[in-house]
């Protein structure tokens, strides 16, 4: 009797349960090769890319967010990479230029959301007008990506590095873009 009413109660559940889930298709789909699929909440594919990376650069002596398209999400490695290559040509010609073409950077390693910068010896070892214009593009670069890089600290020759905040002053802790915002372009 039970298997009767078990069976019973599959027969009458199996065209309710039919009607639950993946929609038809009116064509047949190959599901080797799904190809991309963007649905209301995904963004829009286009020949640059559909991750963005939000670097800082300069404009009229402020830190100015330039919004690029790239291929795939960037590690901070690959951030720090396109920030030293500076701006792209129409960039360039939309005003925006780079502080940090005469800084020598070594590596970078990221442990508990906080990067660490390491410094190299300038070429010329004069001091620089826009040092804190140089240390705000890569803290705010780092920071603004999301969830990788909470804080930045720098260190040169195996030491802590004090460097200048957007205020002036110098602090060896670690820096996030707040400590920039007096730079930051509107």
């Amino acid at each position: 009797m039970k298997a009767c009413v078990f069976v019973a109660v599959v027969l009458l559940l199996t065209p309710i349960a039919g009607g639950c889930g993946v929609p038809a298709e009116d064509e047949p789909r190959d599901l080797r090769n799904p190809g991309l699929s963007y649905g209301p909440s995904g963004p829009a594919p286009d020949r640059f890319g559909t991750a963005i990376e939000r670097l800082y650069l300069i404009r009229d002596g402020e830190l100015a967010r330039v919004v690029r398209r790239v291929p795939t999400a960037r590690t901070p490695q690959q951030m720090l990479q396109d920030l030293l290559a500076g701006p792209t040509a129409a960039e360039h010609e939309d005003g925006i230029s780079t502080a940090l073409s005469t800084m020598k950077i070594d590596g970078i390693s990221v442990t508990q959301r906080r990067a660490s910068v390491t410094i190299g010896k300038p070429a010329d070892q004069g001091a620089r007008s826009d040092e804190i214009l140089a240390y705000g593009q890569i803290v705010c670069t780092l920071t603004s990506q999301g969830a990788d890089v909470g804080t930045v600290s720098f260190t040169s020759g195996g030491r802590s590095l004090g460097v200048p905040r957007g205020d002036g002053s110098l602090s060896a802790d670690p820096l996030t873009i707040a400590d920039y915002a007096g730079l930051l372009g509107s």
